[in-house]
């Protein structure tokens, strides 16, 4: 049998190895906030055999961008940009706590949130954010299974980027993911649209040009276009996701009155990212991140008062 109040990580080799090297500051954190909250805390590869293990066992674990395992399980993911972390009971992003928060703007701290705002606008992206402008077309990020709908999603993306090319005579710019593999059957129904369509392309110039560039993003729920609020770029999404607040809502069946939004669509991008990042996510660079932490983890359910 093991203690009560055990924690167990269960991570990926890198992950691993940076744990124990103290490496990585937002896990190595997370530890420490175990630990002073009298938690035995170990450290091992993720598997189906320790997964097994740690539930037989009654532990408390902590996944990396997986499925929980039991009411005593919480799973952590980075929130788009390193040091910004989430900690849920879910691994769905678009069933975080942040998802289910309605954003007001008129709570945001103006001139923190500009400051905010800008600096991580700068530091991200360089020089690209000051280039801002609209060129005119609209930039479609792919995910993968282009065929297929999955449950979060209001259409296939390969419906959506048909239904985008039947909506507008504006050029279209569409993207593969760079770590997804398409097969063949994708990859002939891009050929297809491209064939139908001469106002679309697919580019393979980098994120930041694109974003610069484009009037706005279209997509189901890619990180890029919540990097495009950086840029002041509209996001229409055509999926459910953690950060669809100041987003216009896709669907098959009003695209073009949807597009035709984004020429006046002006949300708090400035605020909205303070909100999300700062109010919302772990920033685990500041120095309220262990308290942060552990008000995610009493959230869950986890007994963190002081003490075995």
């Amino acid at each position: 049998m093991i203690p009560e109040k055990t924690a167990i990580f269960l991570l990926d080799d890198g992950l691993c190895q940076s744990l124990a090297a103290g490496r990585h500051n937002f896990l190595g954190k997370l530890r420490g906030v175990l630990d002073a909250s009298g938690f035995t805390t170990e450290v091992r590869h993720d598997s189906v055999v320790e997964q097994m293990s740690a539930r037989a066992a009654g532990a408390w674990t902590i996944m990396h961008m997986a499925p929980v395992l039991d009411d005593r399980s919480v799973t952590v993911r980075r929130v788009y940009h390193y040091p910004f972390w989430a900690i849920e009971q879910n691994h769905e992003r678009w069933n975080w706590r942040v998802a289910r928060t309605g954003f007001d703007p008129d709570v945001v701290p103006r001139h923190r949130a500009e400051r905010f705002y800008a600096f991580w606008g700068k530091r991200l992206f360089n020089g690209a954010v000051a280039d801002a402008r609209r060129d005119g077309f609209l930039y479609v990020p792919l995910q993968g299974r282009l065929r297929v709908a999955r449950r979060f999603q209001s259409c296939s993306p390969i419906n959506m980027l048909r239904t985008v090319c039947e909506s507008t005579d504006k050029p279209i710019r569409a993207s593969l993911h760079p770590r997804e593999v398409y097969d063949a059957k994708d990859r002939a129904a891009i050929s297809a649209l491209l064939s139908r369509f001469a106002h679309l392309e697919i580019t393979q110039e980098p994120m930041e040009t694109l974003l610069a560039g484009c009037d706005a993003v279209v997509c189901e729920n890619s990180s890029v276009a919540f990097n495009g609020f950086f840029f002041c770029k509209p996001a229409i999404l055509f999926a459910q996701s953690d950060f669809h607040h100041i987003a216009l809502r896709g669907d098959v069946e009003n695209c073009a009155e949807t597009l035709a939004q984004t020429e006046v669509h002006t949300p708090d991008y400035a605020g909205y990212v303070h909100w999300f990042w700062q109010r919302m996510s772990v920033n685990a660079g500041r120095e309220d991140a262990e308290e942060k932490m552990r008000a995610a983890l009493e959230r869950a359910g986890w007994p963190m008062g002081s003490g075995p």
